[in-house]
């Protein structure tokens, strides 16, 4: 599947910013979806997934309570909206698509990556 992320940008402390990411060529709506993010100097690693269906969606700890993860299968996209942006959210996200309808926190287990897009939250 191809996937366009697009909605990042530069925002101050305590901000809000919503990320899409859009896809095609593989049924979008059968496959389940993750968000991943890379700040300057540290490795990717996971930030939030939801299921083929939407339900289920993980986050991980340092953006528990203050990102929502969603999907819109008729539009072929998911979301993060992202709430009380804090300095150390600044990185570029990518979203990722799973092999089948589920996702996982590893990204050695995706192929599928969209092209990233720049978060920068400034104190």
């Amino acid at each position: 599947v191809q996937l366009q992320a697009s909605g990042g940008g530069s925002v101050q402390a305590g901000g809000s910013l919503r990320l899409s990411c859009t896809g095609s060529g593989r049924t979008f709506s059968s496959i389940g979806m993750a968000w991943f993010r890379q700040a300057p100097g540290k490795e990717r690693e996971f930030v939030a997934g939801v299921t083929w269906s939407g339900s289920s969606p993980t986050y991980a700890g340092p953006v528990k309570g203050r990102f929502t993860i969603s999907r819109d299968n008729a539009k072929n996209t998911v979301y993060l909206r992202m709430n009380s942006l804090k300095p150390e959210d600044t990185a570029v996200y990518y979203c990722a698509a799973s092999p089948n309808g589920l996702y996982y926190s590893s990204e050695e287990r995706y192929d599928d990556w969209g092209q990233g897009t720049l978060v920068t939250v400034s104190s």
